[in-house]
């Protein structure tokens, strides 16, 4: 498949966290990398649910705690502070308050958003992603879910939110199907064949979508 004006489509299948966050710096290399080869090629990008921690709390835990928690306090010192650079090198600031937990809901509203546009998905994405990683809001608070879904333009969200069952099939069968083997994200499928896994560089992105292009898979 090409566009009219002969570019190439390379489209990338992106598994990924709401909670994760090496997946919101994978995002943010991959566009760099995409703005990088537009004259080149057209891009479509499709998210997809896992779950880091599939037992997580639905009423939410605090985040540092559950952190110190789960690494260790001096671990967990670490990381916050690799974090916080990575994300100032982003041009973002890494707020550790707030809550964390369960986020299937997330995951739902995401998979609703792919029927209605990949860029409005894509939005949608980078709205929950801010919200969690640079304002503090906890990912399964409703209001924050339908905030972004209003901010992007999501249809259907607020009847989604209301039953605790809408999408939940579909957000496994989509589990299931794109993220069957994997140990850990974001992990990147360009054109269905070439695989990339964690906070890639945008240079990694390139090289991928060159040889993507040169395979003919599209």
């Amino acid at each position: 498949m090409a566009s009219n004006a002969g570019k190439k489509l390379i489209q990338i299948d992106v598994s990924s966290d709401t909670v994760c966050p090496w997946c919101f710096v994978g995002k943010k290399n991959l566009e760099k990398a995409m703005e990088q080869n537009k004259d080149k090629f057209d891009f479509e990008v499709r998210w997809h649910p896992f779950f880091l921690n599939p037992n997580a709390p639905k009423e939410g835990i605090k985040k540092s705690d559950y952190y110190r928690m789960k690494f260790g306090p001096i671990q967990f010192e670490h990381a916050t502070a690799r974090m916080t650079e990575i994300f100032r090198g982003l041009g973002m600031e890494y707020d550790m308050s707030g809550l964390t937990g369960n986020t299937m809901d997330s995951h739902r509203l995401i998979t609703l958003a792919g029927h209605q546009g990949y860029d409005k998905q894509s939005a949608l994405v980078e709205e929950l992603f801010q919200s969690y990683f640079c304002h503090g809001k906890f990912i399964g608070d409703r209001q924050v879910l339908l905030d972004a879904a209003r901010k992007v333009g999501i249809e259907g969200a607020e009847e989604l939110l209301q039953d605790s069952n809408k999408g939940v099939d579909e957000v496994k069968e989509e589990l299931n199907k794109y993220s069957s083997g994997i140990s850990g994200v974001p992990h990147f499928v360009i054109n269905g064949k070439f695989q990339l896994s964690g906070g890639q560089p945008p240079n990694a992105f390139t090289r991928a979508f060159d040889v993507a292009a040169k395979d003919g898979a599209q």
